[in-house]
């Protein structure tokens, strides 16, 4: 994050809703704009294409966390308003996530079908002259059978007894994890506090030092590690995930550092920075982006991380682009987020509003999607809580991370902006370089924690001192 980089030498390593019902329901029903499909293949004058899609505009896939059970609402969506009432019919088939095996590489497990149920005896209607029908709520419930540790996917598709064409990407893959045995820390508003570690200096154990008295929920929902680095390596002429000492360790240590965080609820994020050579997220060709994609999942998966947060700052973009680069985009970031999101579908893709990762719309959007899709988390820039709507178009506001904080040089929201972000249907927050070892954390930082335990949650901040770390490595 630049701010810190003005402080900390360091960095040069490369390193909802006001809980009152009505602002949750003004975040559930703000109309979620999904990607239009292509007809163009379809030749058939005027005639309506249907997909499936997820209440909150997930096409493709979406995930469903399970805590004993858990459910998912879908909707039978219309390229365009049907001339005739349409009717159809939700169904599990598994042939769709054989298809995506093959197609993929993967061997992800089909979650038991006697294990799901469909609401509405699985029956769609779109009245004439709608667009969408009423939802169907997919509802799965855990059994003995159930693997805690894997990802399992509900493969949903549809078949339609009149009045439109079925899309040719009309299927949804649910990705489904059963976290049952682990607590979980959602919190009455909804509202998702994300703290971002600089572990050059910082223990990320300290998050286990926050807790709200009335609810007993931990005040934090995702750490990011910040932060691994993207690089170039002269010897293969490829990019290359690389980590400093200090990520190392946590790495290497994972059930030290990283599971504790994990066993309360909490996700656990990577962070990807440039470093300051002629490789950043922004200036991958399409073939470098997928291929660098893969290596993101391959470190996730080995350290057990829930996703990635991409972060365009600290690289050293050369013009003309040397061989295998592009020049910088807005388009070229967004292109390998997707094709993160693509290459592990059932984890979290973040980025920081902030430099080419600013905006995934207009010039900024890739054809294959909107940014809603492949996005699961916009985190503002310091003090920001402009409209995202444009700048990644299909993500709802309870994906937004506004008026972010930056602990360590004081650059805070103000109690109205907090105000705003809980009222407004936004669902997250963001804070940069939390740490109770620095000078600054009774007189600044404590402050500012209880004003987000006060005005985002209605509940009082408990600071356990016992669980307090230095960093010890």
């Amino acid at each position: 994050m630049k701010y810190l980089a003005k402080k900390y030498k360091l960095l040069s390593w490369g390193l909802l809703t006001v809980v009152s019902t009505i602002a949750l329901q003004a975040c559930k029903d703000d109309p979620i704009l999904v990607k239009s499909i292509d007809e163009s293949g379809y030749h058939v004058s005027g005639e309506s294409i249907s997909y499936l899609a997820g209440t909150d505009g997930k096409i493709g896939n979406a995930m469903l966390e399970l805590r004993s059970e858990g459910a998912y609402d879908v909707v039978l969506q219309l390229s365009k308003p049907a001339t005739q009432a349409i009717k159809g019919s939700l169904i599990y088939d598994e042939s769709i996530l054989l298809a995506y095996n093959q197609k993929n590489s993967t061997t992800l497990k089909a979650f038991p079908q006697e294990l799901v149920t469909f609401s509405n005896d699985s029956q769609f209607e779109v009245q004439a002259s709608a667009m969408s029908s009423a939802p169907i709520t997919v509802s799965a419930k855990s059994g003995t059978e159930i693997d805690e540790n894997a990802t399992y996917v509900i493969p949903l598709s549809t078949k339609l007894t009149n009045g439109a064409l079925l899309s040719k990407s009309s299927d949804l893959l649910l990705f489904v994890k059963d976290f049952s045995k682990v607590p979980s820390t959602d919190k009455s508003t909804g509202i998702k506090i994300i703290s971002c570690m600089e572990v050059n200096d910082t223990n990320p154990l300290n998050n286990l030092s926050l807790k709200l008295k009335n609810s007993d929920k931990y005040l934090i929902d995702m750490v990011i590690l910040f932060s691994s680095n993207i690089n170039y390596d002269q010897t293969t002429g490829k990019v290359k995930v690389t980590h400093n000492p200090n990520v190392t360790h946590l790495l290497a240590n994972h059930a030290k550092y990283i599971k504790p965080l994990q066993d309360k609820g909490m996700k656990v994020i990577l962070s990807i920075l440039g470093n300051h050579d002629r490789s950043g997220v922004a200036n991958l060709s399409d073939a470098a982006a997928k291929v660098f994609a893969q290596e993101i999942k391959t470190v996730c998966d080995a350290y057990n991380l829930d996703g990635v947060f991409f972060d365009d700052e600290y690289s050293a973009y050369q013009s003309p682009p040397p061989p295998g680069f592009v020049s910088p985009s807005n388009r070229a970031a967004a292109r390998l987020v997707y094709e993160t999101k693509m290459a592990m579908p059932d984890k979290l893709t973040m980025v920081y509003v902030y430099s080419r990762t600013n905006n995934f719309g207009g010039t900024g959007a890739i054809a294959e999607a909107p940014a809603g899709q492949y996005v699961d988390y916009a985190l503002h820039d310091y003090g920001g809580s402009f409209d995202l709507s444009t700048r990644y178009p299909g993500l709802p506001k309870s994906r937004w991370g506004m008026s972010s904080a930056e602990y360590n040089l004081g650059r805070l929201p103000s109690t109205s902006a907090l105000t705003n972000l809980r009222t407004g249907g936004f669902g997250a927050h963001m804070i940069f370089a939390f740490d109770p070892n620095r000078a600054n954390f009774d007189g600044l930082q404590t402050p500012a924690l209880q004003n987000v335990a006060r005005i985002l949650f209605d509940d009082e901040l408990v600071i356990d001192k016992s669980k307090i770390y230095a960093k010890d490595w």
